[in-house]
């Protein structure tokens, strides 16, 4: 018994770094594109794929980050464009841009990366406003940059790379973040039966917590302490003073 599940254990390890090893014969026709490239995964990916060789396409939300991003790229293909995910007219203006990027190839690649976290804390401390901003971006923003590119990818028989969380698992907090990885598992996992056909990939990446803008303790306990401090008196006093 022991030994048929060690034989079966070392069958699948060494699937997985035959898997793992598989490469491209050339990447330097294949076109990426990216959201979030301001700052943390989105900007080391960008920068990672643009030395490996592959034609990236650089999406960021301020002029400083599309900046900052090329002057660090250290080389390579990469190319940058102003992208909000929230703004459908922002959104239109970046697909057309990919259209004329990626010409007849299509689209090798889409990694919807763009995201934010706050607020987050009791259910009861959130307004409607503060779901629905974060709904926007990470997840009615990545729908519909995918929807934008999906004739693109399909082209290319590509692949989608949703950026989701741990927490897109298992609800951990109040507030729009778990329920917008929720969302994105979900669309997800819909777009993968659909795009099945086509033969465009569709794939999750679930981090955990790691050091980028996201997660940034101090932006999270300030807007925390914002939502406690605009609690009417009677629910502040339901939670008790010392509670925050």
């Amino acid at each position: 018994m022991w030994l048929y599940l060690a034989m079966v254990a070392v069958a699948w390890a060494l699937g997985w770094l035959v898997r793992d090893r598989r490469t491209l014969p050339t990447v330097t026709d294949k076109h990426v594109f990216i959201t979030g490239c301001d700052s943390g995964f989105g900007n080391l990916l960008a920068r990672r794929l643009a030395r490996r060789g592959y034609r990236v396409l650089a999406a960021c939300l301020t002029p400083q980050g599309a900046e900052g991003l090329r002057r660090d790229s250290g080389g390579g293909h990469l190319r940058t464009t102003l992208l909000d995910v929230t703004r459908s007219d922002s959104i239109r203006r970046a697909a057309e841009w990919v259209r004329q990027e990626v010409g007849e190839k299509g689209l090798f690649g889409l990694v919807n990366n763009a995201g934010v976290a706050n607020p987050i804390g009791p259910t009861e401390w959130m307004d409607i406003e503060d779901f629905r901003r974060v709904m926007a971006v990470n997840a009615f923003g990545a729908i519909e940059v995918t929807l934008q590119l999906l004739p693109l990818l399909k082209r290319a028989r590509g692949r989608v790379v949703n950026t989701s969380s741990v927490l897109g698992r298992i609800s951990a907090n109040g507030g729009g973040y778990c329920m917008s990885k929720f969302c994105i598992e979900a669309f997800s996992d819909s777009l993968r039966r659909d795009m099945r056909h086509f033969g465009v990939k569709v794939s999750i990446v679930e981090p955990g917590f790691f050091k980028t803008n996201v997660t940034d303790l101090e932006s999270l306990e300030a807007a925390l302490r914002q939502r406690w401090e605009r609690l009417e008196p009677e629910t502040r006093s339901s939670y008790g003073e010392h509670f925050f």
